[in-house]
């Protein structure tokens, strides 16, 4: 590439994330600040502490997240050691199936959730069976229990991130370190302690970072299990109150903040070259074979963990079959005539069609942007090439819902992108937030392509007297398609399925996206839950094609795509 075309590349990309990216957040933090007659105070950051309202959310959501975080390193370090280290009937298969719980966004997941574990839901219906409990006096699980139902259900669904990442890093260890320490007489779970564990620490945090972000700003679940006091609840419902309300932005401030802190805590540990790790493998390492018991025992688990993490899609697939569940097991009728609503129903094909323009629209501008970042970012020697890698990954750090009050703010009457509004279309909102979210995976995973082409191939084409260019597009392009594509279905898939920014931006039915579809259809009377769950699970036959194909295609390394 020319360093005309990368200056080009740098510049638009620069220009891109300064107008949809900085300046949005920007816009949204200024409103935090600024007084109605432009002063600047910190009166309203303040009141976010004192108000014991706000600061219930906040501690709410700094348990959900911890204890979601925590939760997924139990679950994922003991299956990424076995998966690595053993060999055990099934195990290609199982490893394959951990990702299964990404195939559905939480949210949806809790709606099944709800019908199972309501009063009058297969679990107590269950325990009645049994005189185990009360027909007068059933259990209310969601009275006392909403803030462990939120953590269980965000745990089932973010562990397989957790676990990408520390399986990846396991297997890049050098065997040889725990081997001199075997050899010096350092028994098992003390060489775990102080060799293993230390070395995957990069993992652990890298992983761990987005999981503990991406749960202190969930708002899908809290919204279904009708929990009200963590802060991401408490800023979408202040939506309909932000003309000359701060108090919104405040909040979005400090949960940007608490956010940006924890990933620069992340990065700054254990994001450096000069981190703890095990270097590259200078032996290849030998996987063990488990015999009998402990074989079956250990695809047990892996089948166990997998079998509790897809129990919320089991409850979306009865709701979606059942034409009455309630005070049964099982439902009393199954049908197959909601699936053939989801797809007739008015709001349902409007959100569908919305979904696809938005999601494509998207996928192509983030295409075209993470291609050309990931290219100046590994093949040249351009001055700042890590500042704007780093950029494209800021979006991970950044919760959606910050960033799409940051577009509320800027397109407001007399605002700079106030034309971004077309009447009452989100279209370009959601088009370009969309993009942004989802421009990390695009970047990580083309990256990994160019990663693995040999610039002597293009070094060559030019010696032949192709020009940089034409080189990059006829032969060094056609090589990392596989994982552009990778790259793409994801950044598609997830776009589809994207909750936040569809949930603040889309305000009218006309233009919901599927998520604010089902959310919508989840409040509605008579058969709007089953209506949701069969849209949920189009949704989840979507996804489940679209990250299979991305697994076959990137392998171990979709697991870099959520660093």
């Amino acid at each position: 590439m020319s360093r005309v075309l990368a200056t080009f590349v740098v510049g638009v990309t620069a220009v891109f994330f300064g107008c949809f990216f900085v300046f949005p957040i920007w816009t949204a933090v200024r409103a935090a600040f600024e007084t109605p007659d432009r002063h600047f105070t910190l009166e309203f950051i303040g009141e976010v502490f004192l108000n014991p309202l706000y600061r219930e959310g906040l501690v709410n959501s700094f348990v959900i997240a911890a204890w979601t975080t925590f939760g997924c390193l139990l679950v994922s370090l003991p299956l990424a050691l076995l998966f690595v280290r053993h060999d055990y009937p099934g195990r290609m298969l199982l490893n394959s199936l951990v990702l299964t719980p990404m195939v559905l966004p939480p949210f949806v997941g809790a709606i099944g959730i709800k019908a199972m574990l309501g009063q009058q839901g297969a679990l107590n219906s269950l325990l009645m069976s049994l005189g185990l409990m009360s027909r007068q006096h059933p259990v209310d699980w969601f009275s006392e229990g909403q803030l462990p139902g939120i953590v269980i259900m965000e745990v089932l669904h973010l562990y397989p991130i957790l676990y990408l990442n520390v399986a990846a890093t396991l297997a890049s260890l050098d065997p040889a370190m725990e081997e001199a320490a075997a050899s010096l007489g350092c028994p098992p779970w003390r060489r775990f302690w102080r060799v293993t564990l230390p070395l995957v620490m990069p993992g652990v945090f890298a992983g761990g970072t987005i999981i503990f972000i991406w749960a202190f700003t969930e708002l899908g679940v809290p919204l279904v299990f009708d929990f009200e006091r963590v802060t991401a609840v408490q800023i979408f419902r202040s939506l309909n109150d932000l003309s000359g309300n701060p108090f919104p932005y405040a909040l979005v401030v400090v949960v940007l903040g608490f956010s940006t802190l924890t990933y620069v805590l992340s990065k700054t540990l254990f994001g450096r070259s000069d981190a703890p790790g095990g270097g590259r493998a200078t032996t290849a390492r030998e996987v063990t074979r488990l015999p009998g018991v402990k074989g079956w025992l250990c695809a047990l688990l892996f089948g166990g963990v997998t079998f509790l993490a897809v129990l919320p899609h089991l409850g979306v697939v009865l709701l979606s079959l059942s034409r009455d569940w309630y005070g049964t097991v099982l439902p009393h009728e199954f049908t197959l005539e909601h699936y053939r609503g989801a797809l007739g129903h008015e709001l349902t094909l409007s959100s569908i069609a919305n979904s696809l323009k938005y999601s494509g629209l998207a996928l192509v501008l983030a295409l075209v942007l993470g291609t050309g970042v990931a290219y100046v970012s590994v093949r040249t020697r351009f001055w700042g090439r890590q500042a704007l890698d780093l950029m494209a990954m800021l979006p991970l750090a950044v919760p959606g819902i910050v960033v799409a009050f940051g577009y509320l703010a800027m397109t407001r009457p007399g605002q700079p992108f106030d034309w971004l509004i077309l009447g009452e279309d989100p279209l370009l909102l959601l088009v370009i937030a969309y993009a942004v979210r989802r421009l990390p995976y695009v970047v990580r995973s083309a990256s990994a392509g160019f990663q693995q082409v040999s610039p002597v191939l293009e070094e060559a084409a030019q010696n032949l007297g192709a020009s940089p260019e034409r080189a990059l597009w006829r032969i060094t392009l056609p090589l990392v398609l596989p994982n552009l594509v990778a790259g793409g279905l994801l950044a598609f898939a997830f776009a589809m399925l994207e909750v936040s920014d569809s949930m603040v931006l889309a305000q009218q039915a006309a233009h919901f996206p599927v998520t604010k579809a089902i959310y919508s259809l989840m409040l509605a009377l008579g058969g709007g839950p089953q209506l949701a769950a069969a849209l949920g699970v189009w949704a989840m036959l979507f996804l489940t094609v679209t990250i299979a194909g991305a697994g076959v295609l990137l392998g171990r390394k979709l697991g870099a795509l959520f660093r």
